[in-house]
């Protein structure tokens, strides 16, 4: 699952002057296969692209040209690196990072005279060029207009067997605050009820929803558009953590250095749309309506997200260009094409965090394994003692990182005699746990708190809020070490079987670890009673053979421990850390001072939550694998598809880790 080598990438950087160029640019490249025998929208279409999203590198861009409605349909545009720059007009992420700090310094720097301050009229230039801009008249988005709206005319995907229904993807929904008029443009999936009827999928914690409740207070109707295609970067801009006075289209306008041109909508004129769009949906949200129960959704996280209620949208004119292309994607098990769009927020983001909240942040790090908001690697220059503290309460505060459930800090230690020792990239995961464990005291290094959490976390004994975890794996000063800390050398020659056969509810244990010199074993076990993986912990620090032993993290006993990355992948869906922690402190073996002197083991319970065994009241949800009925269907009709060797399906591999009514018999 990690993310494949870099490699340096050319290409011109430019605007798209619709989708369709930027298919054109694909096909080019070499990034882009047609299919042009027919596939079902629901499901077999979903189960294509997740086979292609899981190949080196992320696979090509897909374009369905025969969907059954006369309308192609393109996934996986955005699935790679390489996709990911095209779609930006860059040749590499960190390009943007580079120019938006360079922005930051040039504004922020000293105006000492006249010529300085006249050096900045040419940036000031730039950002009246990068501002959206609304034209008179229609746009491409308009060139047709259905009759009678009817989004079930439209190729909308149903991506996995569990879902509620059909569901808008990729739709770039726009509102306004009724109050001041600032727009927000975000991205919310929609399930579609009927011809013009859909559900709008809103957090609260999002700026849509917050318009909607000023809607409410005024009780009126509150005006919606969804743009499907377009430039590319569009789609980008709507998933952008940006603050909410910050209009998404200007950061579109940054990124394809031209100016979004913008047209009024036909029904819901209040609102503006990219001219160059291939759909627009128009409608609105009712506040008196009643809330209408949506989903559930196979989601990023690679578990199903539950229904819930949700506002009602009310299609009333549906527009779009000649030889639309309809926009879809599909969230699932990572790696999926989302985990690119995260990669560049990781990147883009990167300079604005530095440069206004977190000057010490060097580099940071969304592993996929993390989903986005669960892990989050971050490396600090350190210059005094705590400062990895203030760098965790800061990111807690900013933004979307207040969802973040596990924050891992490292730093690399000071000069010594004006020579900087040995560092590593952040993504050198190997390089990073070796670091991280050797600096970590389990007592004193990880800090746990409450806060705000994704809707979409399972692991939350409460909807939205949760426990988070801070591991402080940067050097120490004195004043933070604990010399009473009397950790034992790993014993990277005990044995699995040895430990499987003491307990026989440890299904496997990954032991590899220790050989690499990092701390942390992992164990799948089989719960069977209240409280057993406390007692498990226990029994397992009290062996002499995992004396040194730093970390133990538990996974159900489904997964395979030695399968590191879905191992980690689901470990950190279901731990609520600051719920699911055992810390296990005992006199050091051996010292002289026993009453001092200790040794500890953090335990982490990362299986699933039941109400029988852990008291977990909320239900929680199976992953998301594809049917028996379309896997068949697909592997039948592979090879008229014309998109290479035979790609089995990567549900497969997951088909024995389902419980409940889904659970494979064997």
């Amino acid at each position: 699952m990690p993310f494949p080598t870099r490699h340096k990438l050319t290409f011109a950087v430019m605007a798209y002057k619709n989708q369709q160029q930027f298919i054109e640019a694909l096909e080019k490249a070499g990034e882009l296969v047609r299919i042009k025998s027919y596939v079902n929208p629901k499901l077999e279409m979903a189960e294509i692209t997740d086979r292609m999203s899981k190949e080196p590198g992320g696979g090509r861009a897909i374009l369905f040209e025969n969907s059954g409605y006369g309308i192609p349909v393109l996934m996986n545009a955005y699935g790679s690196e390489k996709r990911m720059c095209m779609a930006l007009g860059v040749n590499h992420l960190d390009d943007i990072a580079r120019e938006i700090e360079d922005l930051f310094k040039l504004l922020s720097a000293p105006k000492e005279g006249i010529i300085d301050k006249l050096k900045l009229l040419p940036q000031l230039g730039r950002f009246a060029s990068w501002m959206p801009k609304v034209k008179k008249g229609r746009g491409e988005c308009q060139e047709i207009i259905m009759t009678v709206p009817d989004i079930t005319q439209l190729p909308v995907i149903t991506c996995w067997p569990k879902d509620g229904g059909p569901f808008v993807t990729l739709p770039v929904i726009h509102t306004k605050d009724p109050n001041n008029g600032s727009r927000n443009v975000g991205m919310y999936r929609m399930q579609v009820f009927g011809p013009v009827l859909t559900g709008m999928h809103w957090h609260k914690h999002k700026v849509s929803a917050k318009h909607f409740a000023e809607y409410k207070k005024l009780n009126k109707r509150m005006p919606v558009a969804v743009a499907l295609g377009g430039d590319p970067v569009y789609a980008y801009a709507a998933t952008a953590p940006l603050p909410e006075n910050v209009d998404e289209y200007m950061l579109a306008g940054f990124l394809r250095k031209k100016k979004v041109e913008l047209v009024k909508c036909i029904t819901q004129p209040e609102v503006e749309v990219p001219a160059d769009a291939d759909f627009i949906i128009e409608g609105y949200v009712d506040p008196n309506d009643e809330l209408i129960w949506e989903g559930p959704f196979g989601d990023h996280t690679g578990y199903y997200s539950l229904p819930d209620w949700y506002p009602r949208f009310h299609i009333t004119a549906i527009t779009h260009k000649k030889n639309a292309v309809y926009p879809a994607t599909i969230v699932g098990i990572p790696p999926q094409e989302d985990a690119w769009l995260g990669k560049a927020t990781e990147r883009i983001f990167l300079a604005p965090i530095k440069m206004t909240m977190v000057p010490e942040i060097v580099d940071m790090d969304m592993p996929v394994e993390g989903v986005f908001h669960n892990l989050v690697i971050t490396k600090i220059k350190k210059d005094y003692a705590g400062q990895g503290q203030k760098v965790m309460n800061a990111m807690w505060g900013a933004g979307q990182m207040m969802f973040n459930k596990i924050l891992v800090l490292t730093a690399p230690p000071p000069p010594k005699g004006g020579i900087i020792e040995d560092s590593f990239k952040i993504n050198d995961y190997l390089r990073l746990a070796q670091d991280v464990f050797k600096n970590l005291n389990p007592a004193t290094d990880i800090y746990f708190s409450t806060g705000p959490m994704d809707v979409l976390d399972h692991s939350c004994s409460k909807l939205g809020f949760g426990g988070k975890m801070c591991i402080d794996g940067t050097f120490k000063f004195p004043e933070e070490s604990d010399e009473n800390n009397k950790q034992a050398v790993i014993n990277d020659h005990i044995s699995a079987e040895s430990i499987k056969s003491l307990f026989p509810e440890i299904a496997s244990v990954n032991l590899s670890l220790l050989k690499k010199e990092i701390s942390c074993i992992i164990v799948s076990v089989k719960k069977n009673r209240p409280g057993h993986i406390k007692e498990l912990h226990e029994q397992l620090c009290a062996l002499p053979e995992l004396a040194g032993i730093k970390m133990i993290l538990f996974v159900e006993h489904t997964v395979d421990a030695n399968d590191l990355p879905t191992a980690l992948w689901r470990f950190c869906n279901n731990l609520d850390p600051k719920r699911d922690h055992h810390i296990d402190k005992r006199p050091a073996p051996g010292s002289l001072s026993p009453a001092n002197d200790y040794t500890t083991c953090m335990g982490l319970d990362g299986t699933r939550k039941t109400k029988e065994l852990d008291g977990f009241n909320r239900d929680w949800p199976n992953i998301i694998v594809a049917d028996d009925a379309t896997i068949k269907a697909v592997d039948e009709k592979w090879d008229q598809l014309g998109i290479g060797p035979f790609i089995p399906s990567p549900s497969l591999k997951f088909k024995d880790q389902l419980y409940g009514e889904e659970a494979v018999v064997s």
